[in-house]
């Protein structure tokens, strides 16, 4: 009910208490009280047994709400939707695990402190640990190069996510249960990592943001970070990584550009196989991008500023861009970008933007000036699938003293004439 009443807070379905109230009468949930009053703790099936039973629901509801901050409570009657409120109901994710990244993620978080925030959502909760799989499980954690933190226990099941996912980093045999397992894991998580991205970009946090992109390629590609990008690639053993590595191939896009004869050389895969090879190359992603500071002469503290940038995907055959390839992620996945403005030397995120990048895109990123001086930026493209095809460029704005209030009302009413 609590996931409910937050999506309808935002989408303005509910206002007040009463219309929350209102929206329970239109359920079969209402329907079922009447019913069977007993299962549902009323003292009564009367009108007013039923009315205080609902008001009572719906305080206490909204109450879990407000102070998991996903809503605001006005004059102890109207309710508003807060950020973390409009990001769980945007990701249908619960509210308890919204509140969770709220409290848990810092901007010092790295992936080992991500990994194990989002292994304790509540969506994983009810993963199920069989009759002695926790030994099963002690023994999965000695082959795993992340150390699980003090006082994890095997029989619980966000330390059971927490290996999973490592597991699928390393590509790790696993008994039927626990890959069934894991698929469950990996149906969830993608949504929980981008909600963590919303979390850390509203408070303006950079490194951790970039680290939770990073670990969305690894769950899509089934990769760790350090891994070489060509493991990505199908069919890609140690023995073809190794003859790459002698030619001193450790890129996609190197692989790509070598003469057919080493490429043989180097994959030497059967005629199936490589035809897996070229429908993965052709999908691996090479944007080109030009980026331009909108009037930068003319910045000051303070006042807005719009980076425009130009997104160019090359394409052999232009033709429309199908699901990511990634042969170890169960579900059909759309590539998705984000563009990031942000000064690292500060860990501060200025803006960011969620981009469908087909063929290309134009998108303008916006945020208020910082203080006078020259400040060095960076825009950051990265991908939410594919290892190794992020970019970064360095930028500088040279920004002015802030203008006065009457200055700046000046020239919007300049601007607002010469329209």
């Amino acid at each position: 009910m609590h996931d409910h009443f937050s999506a309808e807070v935002v989408v303005k379905t509910i206002e007040n208490k009463q219309d929350a109230v209102d929206y329970l009468t239109w359920t079969f949930f209402y329907r079922r009280m009447g019913k069977n009053p007993n299962y549902y703790n009323l003292q009564g099936t009367d009108h007013r047994h039923i009315s205080d039973h609902l008001s009572e629901l719906v305080e206490q509801t909204l109450n879990d709400l407000q102070q998991s901050k996903c809503i605001a409570v006005e004059d102890e009657l109207d309710v508003t939707p807060l950020n973390l409120g409009m990001i769980a109901a945007y990701y249908y994710i619960n509210y308890t695990t919204i509140e969770l990244f709220s409290r848990s993620l810092t901007h010092r978080t790295k992936f080992k402190g991500l990994l194990e925030i989002v292994s304790a959502a509540t969506e994983f909760s009810s993963i199920s640990i069989r009759h002695r799989e926790d030994r099963l499980l002690a023994k999965l954690a000695k082959r795993l190069p992340l150390k699980l933190p003090s006082g994890a226990k095997f029989n619980d099941p966000h330390t059971k996510c927490q290996l999973l996912c490592q597991a699928h980093f390393s590509r790790l045999q696993l008994s039927a249960e626990l890959q069934s397992d894991l698929e469950l894991v990996l149906r969830q998580i993608l949504k929980l990592i981008q909600a963590c991205v919303d979390v850390l970009s509203s408070s303006s946090w950079l490194s951790p943001a970039l680290h939770a992109m990073e670990m969305s390629q690894m769950i899509v590609q089934a990769c760790w970070s350090q891994d070489s990008y060509l493991k990505q690639i199908p069919h890609m053993n140690s023995d073809r990584l190794k003859r790459a590595g002698e030619k001193n191939i450790e890129h996609v896009i190197d692989l790509i550009d070598l003469p057919d004869e080493e490429r043989d050389h180097i994959l030497q895969m059967s005629d199936a196989e490589m035809q897996d090879v070229i429908r993965y190359c052709n999908r691996y992603p090479s944007v080109d991008v030009t980026h331009m500071v909108d009037d930068s002469d003319d910045i000051h503290a303070g006042s807005p500023v719009t980076v425009t940038v130009k997104l160019e995907r090359e394409e052999d055959d232009g033709s429309q861009l199908g699901p990511v390839v990634a042969p170890h992620f169960p579900v059909r996945k759309s590539e998705n970008w984000w563009l990031i403005v942000g000064k690292p030397d500060s860990n501060n995120l200025l803006a960011i933007k969620r981009v469908n990048l087909q063929n290309e895109a134009k998108v303008q990123l916006e945020f208020d000036a910082p203080a006078e001086g020259v400040h060095t930026l960076k825009l950051y493209l990265m991908c939410d699938a594919y290892q190794g095809c992020d970019q970064d460029f360095e930028f500088e704005v040279k920004v002015g003293e802030a203008l006065e209030d009457d200055e700046s009302e000046s020239e919007g009413e300049d601007e607002e004439d010469d329209e």
